[in-house]
């Protein structure tokens, strides 16, 4: 979805030299020095290869939205040290955040969702209720994982998913005790309050640009009978309003920013990138460390107290399977020996599936321009110099959520609106003025699984999403695109509003719309849910509600992979917050809770709006 900065290479000659002069201008500080901390990083990454330090507290795998949030908060206590691995490069150029634009410009987020440097790159199986279509699942693998890849969008998700995750079994993980620590993550530019945190090392913002294509789309909601919310984070989620946004002063707002960078000077942790963990370590069941690749050199590090798996909901089970904890049966037929048989590893996957609904635009008013290479100079060098402009935003700055039907006790579709058009991921250019927005179903009942492909650590696994494959879904992905059209079709959108270019007026029957959404749904890349939190006495539950594999000692899995169902809008928000609690676990301190925080419910369920 990079949806200015397409086409914007980084061999153009004038970028290249206006990097440079803006590199002496803003970053020769950082170069000369990048303080401490560059010679920090290396010195890690040296002990690493010549395994001097070889001994930690904690060995944290995974420095994405969760791992850079646990390196912080066990680094709080100097007594500690801690150990953070990540499989990619860092997310700087020389120390500057400015000179890696690609990932920090907001505009330009497209060009890693679609690069292999900074992505691992996945690719489901064939899909056989897609027309056997292989699905791209793009994943971080550079320092800020999957937040320094996504589209910024800051959503919790609703109230009643993590009160549906203790009923599960995940126990004390209900709203109100998830809440407090969606709010200690967060600073809020419009300040605290019941919902919104205020001192936070997270960033969230609104966007700026309230461009008129997202205040007709608001306005169309409201003409269509939906509320407004002046916050779906906050006490209502139902209905549709401006979204947050993980960025701040202009720039991507990661987890690498928010709590990795400030973290790096302190003396008891260490940090290295471009190493693969490839197996954890066990003297019987109790897990004692790691074995990774540097630079082509097989190591092994040592964690004395517990290693943290953070690498997300392909790459934790993964590694587990590696390590011999899964499915006994399918370990031993790749020769995996078996440390614990835990068969939930890599099952109960979960996943937001999306389709884009677009409409021609009749005025010159979308993205499009903004996408011609001229204009595309301008905006770079403006975000450049400034970190202002139309670079400064990813442009998802509206959105909501509603329920699908009467009955339904609280929003299952969620809707972000884009004054522009993508087509294939970002990946092939805007060809029009458009505008369009990204729907879909947020519980779908298909659930899937991710196996080991075999015993290397380098190959893939074998990601199974089973997209559409209950009627419910299917049903569910119909009225997504009737009731886009019908919003679509409000007088807000009149002066703007041309033919449809997807699906297109031709599509019009159940069966016709069923057909468009096997050739064009696409993941929303919300992958989750495949090391399950639950008890102990759960057959399918991989971790305990502390966090801790089960069957094993001293090793945990903290990430989106641990939700014991996926929640209502996007990830990352809710990966940050299981982070912030799990530390609070690790360190033994007491669970903050907020209790009879109110939340919204709809006045009757006989109507779906």
């Amino acid at each position: 979805m990079s949806y200015l900065m397409k086409g914007f290479k980084c061999h153009s000659p004038v970028m290249c030299k206006v990097a440079g002069s803006l590199f002496k201008a803003h970053t020769l500080k950082n170069a000369l020095g990048i303080n401490e901390q560059q010679f920090k990083i290396s010195r890690a990454s040296s002990q690493l290869s010549s395994g001097k330090a070889n001994s930690y507290n904690y060995i944290i795998v995974g420095a994405g939205s969760a791992g850079c949030v646990l390196a912080n908060r066990l680094t709080e206590d100097p007594q500690s040290t801690v150990l953070l691995l990540e499989a990619g490069p860092k997310d700087t150029l020389l120390g500057s955040t400015r000179l890696m634009w690609k990932i920090h410009m907001p505009a330009a987020l497209t060009y890693n969702l679609c690069d292999e440097k900074y992505n691992w790159y996945y690719h489901t199986t064939a899909q056989r209720h897609m027309e056997n279509r292989v699905m791209y699942w793009p994943r971080g693998r550079v320092w800020g994982g999957s937040s320094s890849l996504n589209a910024m969008v800051y959503i919790r998700g609703h109230a009643e998913d993590y009160n549906r995750w203790s009923r599960e079994g995940a126990l004390g993980w209900d709203y109100e005790h998830c809440l407090p620590y969606f709010k200690k993550a967060q600073t809020h530019e419009l300040g605290p309050d019941q919902y919104r945190g205020g001192n936070g090392p997270l960033h969230v913002s609104r966007g700026k640009t309230k461009h008129p294509l997202h205040q007709a789309f608001l306005a169309a909601t409201q003409q269509a009978g939906y509320p407004f919310t002046d916050d779906m984070n906050g006490y209502q989620q139902e209905g549709f309003g401006w979204m947050d946004m993980t960025i701040h002063q202009g720039q991507r707002w990661s987890t690498a920013s928010a709590y990795l960078r400030p973290a790096i000077s302190r003396p008891n942790f260490s940090v290295a990138e471009k190493t693969l963990v490839t197996k954890i370590l066990f003297q019987g069941t109790k897990c004692i460390g790691v074995e990774y690749v540097k630079n082509g050199q097989r190591k092994k590090v040592f964690a004395n107290k517990e290693v943290i798996l953070s690498g997300g909901a392909i790459n934790s089970p993964q590694l587990l399977m590696l390590s011999g904890i899964g499915n006994a049966d399918d370990l031993k037929k790749l020769g995996i020996p078996v440390v614990c048989h835990l068969p939930g590893v890599g099952q109960n996957l979960q996943d937001h599936l999306e389709v884009y609904v677009q409409q021609k635009c009749t005025k010159p008013i979308t993205l499009y321009s903004a996408q011609k290479p001229l204009n595309m100079v301008r905006i770079g060098l403006e975000w450049l110099w400034k970190f202002t402009g139309e670079g400064a935003t990813a442009h998802l700055e509206s959105g909501g959520f509603i329920r699908s039907e009467p009955g339904v006790p609280h929003p299952d579709i969620q809707f972000h609106f884009l004054p522009s058009q993508v087509i294939d991921h970002g990946r092939v250019a805007s060809t029009m003025e458009a505008y369009q927005v990204h729907v879909g179903p947020m519980r779908s009942t298909s659930v899937g699984w991710v196996k080991l492909k075999s015993s290397d650590p380098n190959d893939h696994p074998i990601i199974e999403p089973n997209y559409l494959s209950t009627e419910r879904d299917i049903w569910e992905f119909r009225q997504c695109v009737k009731l886009t059209r019908e919003i679509f079709a409000q007088k807000a959108f009149e002066k703007f509003r041309g033919p449809e270019i997807q699906p297109g007026n031709h599509v019009q029957s159940d069966k016709e719309i069923d057909a468009f959404i096997r050739q064009k749904a696409d993941s929303a890349y919300h992958p989750s849910c495949t090391c399950k939190m639950g008890q102990p006495s759960d057959s399918s539950a991989v971790v305990d509600p502390q966090t801790k594999v089960i069957g094993v000692e001293n090793l945990r899995v903290v990430d989106a992979s641990i939700m014991p169902s996926v929640v209502t809008g996007n990830l990352n928000a809710p990966t940050i917050m299981i982070a912030e609690k799990a530390a609070d676990i690790i360190k033994g301190l007491p669970p903050l809770q907020e209790k009879n925080v109110p939340v919204y419910k709809p006045k009757t369920l006989e109507t779906q709006r």
